[in-house]
C-alpha cells in the first residue's frame, strides 16, 4: 500500500501572512494538517507542507507518493537540484533552513513527487489550498524563524 500526501502552500502578500496544508491518506484514512504564520513566503509554505507531512509518517516501509502544485518544491527534488545545492553548501540558495531539514527526511523516505496544476479543480490541492489558506488567516499566527531570521540582517 502506498501513502498519499498531498501538500499547498499560501501566503497574503509574498512575503506575508502564510499558510500550508496538508492531506494524508492511507489505506481508507486522511488525515488532515495546517498551520499558519504571520510573515513568510509562499515557497516556503509549499515546502514546510512536505516537511511537515513526512515528519507525521510512522514507519518508512511503504512508498511515499507526494502530490504537489509547487514547480519550485517538486522540480527541485524530481531534477535533483537540491541535492546539488547541498553539494554547493546552499551558496546563494533561500530556504536553507527548510531544505535542510526536508534532505533527512527524503534519504528516509524517498518520496515520488508528482506535480499537480494548482487552482484546476484536483479535489485534493483545492482542499489543501482551503487549509493553507485558512490558516494563513488564522489569529495571532507565530513567527516564521527561519524567515524572520534570514531577513532580519537586511537581506530583502
Amino acid at each position: 500500500m502506498s501513502i498519499e500526501i498531498y501538500t499547498d502552500g499560501a501566503a497574503k502578500g509574498n512575503p506575508g501572512p502564510g499558510g500550508y496544508g496538508v492531506v494524508m491518506r492511507y489505506r481508507g484514512k486522511e488525515k488532515e494538517i495546517a498551520a499558519g504564520y504571520h510573515k513568510t513566503t509562499n515557497n516556503r509554505m509549499e515546502l514546510l507542507a512536505v516537511i511537515v507531512a513526512l515528519e507525521h509518517l510512522k514507519t518508512d516501509q511503504h512508498e511515499v507518493t507526494i502530490y504537489s502544485d509547487s514547480k519550485y518544491v517538486v522540480d527541485a527534488v524530481e531534477k535533483g537540484w537540491v541535492f546539488n545545492w547541498q553539494r554547493k553548501g546552499f551558496k546563494n540558495k533561500k530556504n536553507v533552513d527548510l531544505w535542510s531539514r526536508y534532505l533527512p527526511l527524503h534519504k528516509k523516505f524517498e518520496p515520488k513527487f508528482v506535480w499537480v496544476k494548482g487552482h484546476s479543480g484536483h479535489p485534493e490541492n483545492e482542499r489543501c489550498d482551503r487549509l493553507a489558506v485558512n490558516a494563513a488567516e488564522g489569529p495571532d499566527l507565530p513567527v516564521d524563524k527561519g524567515f524572520e531570521q534570514r531577513t532580519e540582517g537586511g537581506l530583502f
